[in-house]
């Protein structure tokens, strides 16, 4: 059983726990059994006693590192990072009748070229609503995606005498981001990822692994670019408008190394 926080107005900044915060990084890598498989299954890592569950969202558009921030903060608060789209991925490779209803919907609707809808995606983090109540607190990744996704979740936690500690979003300029998936080049063969700036190959065009062509995916081209950042600005604006009424959400410049990032994160966590 999960011992929630209970509802209510007081915040409890980082800075208080900062003795508390490094203590919180886990030797052993959670497998995420709970959340990946759903009802019936247990994590590899239980969550020990944590002095301070964080509950968060993460919010960014593609190419601003918040995969990256994701893994730093789930390694460093011990919370457990929840992206509906890692539970999809899984669901591929489950056997048929180890999903749950809602898995499979969602990938009949995916399997069209279709967005899997509100209430599928609701049925689904209903299904692991104890992830929610975990010790350990909780990065949730990739939802809520829509205005109506986030009312539910706060339903979800309301029932749950759980609330959010913040909605983190993380800012880049677009041309920023144009800079940083223009420069992508991806192996023909392995599928390895480089970048022409960051992770440049040994020889230009040729993939360290294995040899073959780096080619650079029709997503990744700028103009290819701009149209989903644009798409993002419009589904996500919203969302983020819903969050700022609720004093929620918490702006993070996505700009420099993940590690002044993250600091930035914690800064930002902290009222500054």
């Amino acid at each position: 059983m999960a011992n929630p926080r209970v509802a209510g107005p007081t915040r409890h900044p980082l800075n208080r726990r900062q003795p508390h915060f490094e203590i919180a990084i886990m030797n052993a890598k959670n497998d995420r059994s709970s959340w990946l498989k759903g009802p019936g299954t247990a994590c590899s890592v239980p969550p020990g006693p944590c002095p301070r569950p964080y509950r968060l969202v993460l919010l960014g558009a593609p190419g601003v590192g918040k995969g990256t921030q994701a893994e730093l903060l789930s390694e460093r608060l011990g919370a457990c990072q929840l992206s509906t789209g890692d539970v999809f991925r899984a669901a591929k490779i489950l056997d048929p009748c180890d999903r749950t209803p809602a898995l499979n919907q969602a990938l009949d609707f995916m399997k069209r070229g279709e967005l899997v809808p509100d209430s599928t995606v609701l049925q689904m983090v209903r299904e692991r609503v104890n992830c929610l109540r975990c010790h350990g607190g909780f990065l949730l990744d990739g939802f809520p995606r829509t205005v109506a996704q986030a009312e539910a979740l706060e339903g979800m936690l309301t029932e749950e005498k759980l609330r959010l500690d913040a909605v983190l979003s993380y800012d880049l300029p677009i041309e920023q981001i144009v800079a940083r998936l223009s420069g992508r080049r991806t192996c023909s063969k392995c599928k390895a990822v480089y970048h022409l700036e960051t992770r440049p190959p040994r020889q230009a065009g040729v993939c360290d692994q294995c040899g073959a062509d780096l080619f650079q995916r029709e997503d990744d081209r700028p103009e290819a670019i701009r149209v989903r950042m644009d798409a993002y600005e419009k589904s996500t604006a919203p969302l983020a408008d819903f969050y700022r009424a609720r004093r929620l959400l918490v702006s993070v410049p996505a700009n420099g190394t993940p590690e002044e990032i993250f600091n930035r994160t914690v800064k930002a966590l902290n009222g500054g």
